[in-house]
Parts: C-alpha cells; structure tokens; sequence
C-alpha cells in the first residue's frame, strides 16, 4: 500500500491527465466533493458497507483534487488541525463532543 503522500500524487497526475486540476474548475470540484459525501452518507444509513468504504474513497479523491485546485496542502492543514484539537478539553454528550 502506498503512502498518503504517494496516493495524493497517483490522484492529482490522474486529475491533470484528465484536465480536471485547472483553477477555475474548482466550482464543479466543490459539488462534486457534495455529491460524494451524499453518496456516503447514503451507504452508511443504508448500512451498506461495501458502498460506504467505496464513498470514503470516491470522497478523499474529490478532495484531493479540489485542494490542489485552491493550493491547498492537506498534509499540513491535517497537521494544523490535529494541533488545534489534540490538547481540547471537553467531554462527549449523546455521541458529540463538546469543548470547554
């Protein structure tokens, strides 16, 4: 299995093979990263996993694709995040949680 790094770069040459990577095309990414996670969502109310681990999939390229389109780096806004919440205090209520 590849590395994340190594399967973002597989997904964006696929993207510039197929012309999908200009800039001004990041309306039609950004719908079609929606339209990927109402499949999701479906598969997983519909309980169906084999669908639901084929949408996390279908979902991660969209949003590979539409980061480069908006130079965006998900290794870094990953890293970012996580330091933002990793030291967060709060506690779960009903399956949400909720921060200090």
């Amino acid at each position: 299995m590849n590395t994340f790094e190594e399967q973002e770069e597989l997904v964006l040459n696929w993207a510039r093979d197929k012309q999908i990577l200009a800039t001004e095309n990041y309306p039609k990414q950004l719908m079609k990263v929606f339209e990927e996670l109402g499949e999701l969502s479906g598969a997983i109310l519909k309980g169906n996993r084999i669908e639901e681990e084929d949408a996390f999939g279908d979902l991660m390229v969209t949003v590979i694709i539409l980061a480069e389109q908006r130079g965006v780096n998900l290794n870094l806004e990953l890293y970012n995040a996580y330091n933002t919440i990793k030291d967060r205090q709060g506690k779960t209520i009903n399956g949400t949680f909720i921060k200090n």
